[in-house]
């Protein structure tokens, strides 16, 4: 043999490939010469004690297997209990290892049966070490994690082609990993693999299959059976005797029933695909009898898979560990002719009588000895060379086409060929097969290559917006910037990040979801978590004691996405920092958050209103301890999304608080209504506020602010709630949060308060502020769902004009649109023939107006204006002269602004 495996070297390892190897003779052992000689020098430090030894601690002992036990089983166990005796050192002689190993290497004892190596003569230590080792079978665990590893390597791949040969939806592939911590690590890389292997395929996502959905629980749940066994094998395989008579036994069952319940699972998957493949085969492609046999296999299949892993329990219950082990191997063996059987089933799905026809060469076909091709023959090429599979289907294809063409060269009948097929495939997919590795390689490599592995992919709580929806987030900035400068603002842009020492201790709980930066080139920074403390930072900076200003940026949260939640997110803020007239800033801000709302057109929502110095003097009303009010208010900020029971549950059970307090707390936070009204209230009936220095101020700066409010005619969209909190520490006043009220789901919309003691913290004199932030992505949620529910065609460009040649006189087209453009016209040019062209792509484009010229234009000195509406047949024609058509454009670009004025 030309490969052999060394036992017994400085560093070595037993590896269950190893294990496979020896036993199935694809390689040799070998004895590490150092160990030899050790061991030798041991066992004989004199000649009289060696004989002494040799004459009276010797005994012989018969060593055998169960009749059930294969050659390759037995021999595995032989492998792995050489390992064991090289393990035990100075108390083995070599005698017994060179005669183990000599039996290996050149089949001795071996027959049809199993291995017979007979009676041999040992020590007591020798035989301790043989019983434990051989009563555990720990080499055929061996073959299994080796064999399974391989079989997990190539299981993906055959489902990839059914979910082509099934024209199968696998959208879920894509969405196993969303990042909120509760993805299971396997099934998202059985996702990740799958559609590297089906990228680019026009075949799939269409049709739901059940069989295809549960592709990644199925074979994600193998692979962590897998990962467990190997990690059992290497320890067993490598450490001294453990156990006693009955070794490991019990250690192994724990690993390996999840691995036949897994390999069950795959085969009942597997056989399911492989049914729904026959019947996706066109009735056209193969016979009846070609369709009964692959069925009947599947039925064969199926029974024999609920036989085997019921005796497999059966064993497993009784405790027979070697039946046990068999069992499972046999399993193993079942299960991947299932998955060859499946492949079967896709391939000839995907490519139909191609595989199957082999009586006639083309140039035997009547049709093609007339030099043609009857009309249903090209019906089916041309339906072929549509069905493009995917870049990895298509090279997996391509070589089992390969394969089967050069094992089936010599068969003609259907019924044989598949047959032949099946055994062809079962081959390709088994590790003791010649073509295995190979075909392994192709799909590792397929699957790990660098360019597969670029396919587009996103960062978890990031998104990407296409023309169209970029076109309504520039209407929407927009709107918003128009309010904000109607107000007075001026903008300010801050770094997108900071020292992580101006962002801590300023958001409380929240402070776990700042991302903090590798490469921070010597300083600790991290990326902004708002623009509200970079804004203060910015005025502490300056010396400034007044800046109404308004920013539009994005931050970052380290936050687990979902839906309307990301990681990345545009805020657009508006600040008022200086000391002006008692509660005018507070006002003004909830002013133009109504007016924010309103204009952007969203639909029904309410702002919800409390103040933090009311919120802190009902804590210290109920009985809450001043050191825990931020962490309290953390959970009652929670009340929107969690019932009382379950705030209050946290708040006794992890705040400590006892259950009378949060009875109480729960008392007041339910109080909501319209502000003046509960205003009143509580001063009728709520006396213990009024006698609290904190939460008399809260009221009466409140009453202040309703009354504003109520004569500015926005106080109807406004709700006083107790139970708002809102968690960031730095807020001081009233707090407030806009809440969207119609179908779509994104909770906040928009948020802010009042921080008198932010811009102080950074070292300089207290300027009080109040602000509110815009949650515009969530905006943008909203009206992209009213965009779909409409169905309405959003124009993602604003241009006006198309200057058409018809021609190739680019020149021409450079000078025309020039012109447009340097009467700040939006234009745009093509150059083409055909004015069809012209035509579709102003249409799709939705231009309304479009310049022709060809050569008749350019004889006579004019252009053609052409004004499309929104039916072709409606287009209105002029011919102007050329030196007059920017003039003209203008005019009626004028009249169509007039008309849509009036219109609205």
């Amino acid at each position: 043999m030309a490969k052999s495996i060394t036992l017994g070297g400085k560093g070595s390892s037993l590896t269950s490939a190893a294990v496979f190897q020896i036993a199935n003779r694809l390689a040799e052992v070998r004895i590490d010469s150092s160990l030899i000689d050790k061991l030798s020098s041991s066992s004989s430090s004199s000649p009289s004690e060696a004989k002494k030894k040799q004459n009276h601690e010797l005994s012989r002992y018969q060593i055998s297997f169960p009749d059930f036990i294969t050659l390759e089983e037995s021999r595995a166990s032989m492998v792995v209990l050489l390992n064991k005796l090289v393990l035990s050192g100075g108390v083995i002689r070599s005698q017994l290892v060179e005669l183990i190993g000599g039996r290996l290497n050149f089949g001795i004892g071996e027959g049809i049966g199993g291995l017979e190596v007979g009676e041999i003569d040992v020590t007591e230590e020798e035989r301790r070490v043989i019983e434990s080792c051989l009563g555990t079978m720990d080499g055929i665990c061996g073959i299994l994690d080796h064999e399974v590893t391989g079989l997990v390597g190539v299981i993906d791949v055959v489902a990839a082609l059914s979910c082509e040969a099934l024209k199968a939806d696998v959208s879920v592939f894509g969405s196993l990993d969303l990042g909120d911590g509760f993805s299971v690590k396997s099934e998202a890389a059985v996702g990740g693999d799958l559609r590297v292997l089906l990228n680019g395929s026009k075949l799939v996502g269409k049709v739901e299959v059940g069989a295809v959905s549960d592709v990644p629980s199925v074979h994600g749940s193998l692979r962590e059976a897998v990962k467990a066994v190997h990690s059992r094998a290497r320890v067993e395989f490598n450490s001294g005797v453990r156990g006693g008579k009955e070794g490991n036994r019990k250690a192994w069952l724990i690993v390996l029933m999840p691995l036949a319940m897994a390999l069950r699972d795959l085969g009942e998957s597997s056989l399911h695909r492989a049914k729904l493949n026959v019947r996706s085969i066109a009735s056209d492609d193969v016979s009846t009898s070609v369709r009964g046999l692959l069925e009947e296999e599947i039925l064969k299949g199926n029974e024999k898979l609920v036989d085997t892993f019921r005796s497999v329990s059966d064993v497993a219950l009784r405790e027979e560990h070697a039946k046990f082990l068999h069992g499972v191997n046999s399993l193993l063996s079942l299960v991947r002719r299932v998955v060859s059987l499946e492949m079967v089933t896709a391939v000839i799905s995907l490519e139909g009588s191609e595989l199957l026809d082999r009586k006639q060469e083309p140039s035997a076909s009547p049709a093609n000895v007339n030099g043609g091709s009857s009309n249903a023959e090209k019906k089916g090429e041309k339906k072929r060379k549509k069905a493009v599979l995917g870049k990895g289907t298509a090279v997996i294809v391509q070589l089992i086409k390969d394969r089967l063409q050069s094992n089936l060269a010599d068969v003609v009948d259907e019924l044989s060929i598949v047959r032949k097929a099946i055994e062809t495939l079962d081959s390709l997919l088994d590790p003791k097969g010649a073509d295995f590795d190979d075909f392994s390689a192709t799909v590792k490599e397929i699957v790990e290559s660098n360019e597969s592995r670029r396919l587009p992919k996103l960062p978890k709580g990031t998104r990407d917006f296409a023309k169209e929806q970029m076109a309504v987030r520039e209407r929407q900035f927009s709107i918003i910037t128009n309010v904000f400068k109607r107000h007075g603002a001026m903008a300010l842009d801050t770094p997108a990040f900071e020292l992580k020492e101006t962002l801590t201790g300023k958001y409380g709980e929240d402070s776990k979801l700042i991302y903090d930066l590798a490469d921070q080139g010597g300083e600790l920074c991290s990326l902004r978590y708002d623009l509200t403390v970079p804004f203060a930072r910015y005025v502490a900076m300056n010396g400034l004691t007044s800046f109404k200003r308004y920013q539009i940026a994005k931050v970052y949260r380290r936050d687990n996405p979902s839906k309307g939640r990301f990681r990345e997110f545009y805020q657009c803020d508006f600040d008022i920092a200086g000391q002006f007239e008692k509660m005018g800033p507070d006002f003004e801000i909830i002013k133009i958050l109504t007016e924010l709302l309103n204009e952007l057109e969203i639909g029904d929502y309410e702002v919800k209103l409390n103040h933090r110095k009311l919120l802190d003097g009902m804590l210290e009303i109920c009985g809450v301890p001043p050191e825990k009010f931020r962490t309290i208010c953390s959970s009652i900020d929670k009340l929107d999304k969690q019932s009382f029971d379950q705030v209050k549950k946290e708040m006794v059970e992890e705040k400590g608080l006892t259950v009378e307090i949060a009875d109480r707390i729960g008392t007041f936070v339910n109080e909501r209504g319209p502000p003046l009204e509960l205003l009143s209230k509580f001063k009728q009936g709520h006396r213990e506020f009024w006698e609290n220095e904190g939460s008399s101020v809260a009221l009466n700066e409140l009453e202040i602010l309703f009354k504003a409010l109520e004569k500015s005619k926005c106080i109807d969209k406004v709700i006083f709630d107790l139970s708002l909190a809102r968690g960031l520490d730095y807020y001081t006043g009233v707090i407030y949060e806009a809440v969207f009220k119609g179908t779509t789901q994104v909770g906040s919309i928009a948020a802010g308060g009042r921080y008198d003691n932010l811009i102080g913290m950074f070292g300089t004199k207290q300027v009080p502020a109040v602000g509110v932030s815009l949650g515009i992505e969530r905006v943008f949620a909203i009206k992209e769902q009213e965009h779909k529910e409409k169905n309405e065609v959003i124009r993602a460009n604003e241009t006006q004009v198309l200057v058409s040649i018809l021609g190739d006189d680019l020149p021409l087209a450079a000078e025309l649109v020039s012109e447009l453009w340097d009467a700040r016209i939006k234009a745009e040019y093509m150059v083409h023939k055909n004015v069809i062209k012209h035509l579709t792509r102003a249409n799709k484009s939705g231009i309304p107006l479009i310049v022709i010229v060809g050569e008749h234009e350019i004889k006579e000195g004019i252009v053609k204006l052409k004004e499309l509406g929104p039916i072709p047949e409606d287009a209105v024609e002029a011919t102007v002269p050329r030196s007059r058509f920017v003039e003209e454009i203008q005019a009626r670009l004028l009249r169509k602004r007039d008309s849509s004025a009036a219109a609205s």
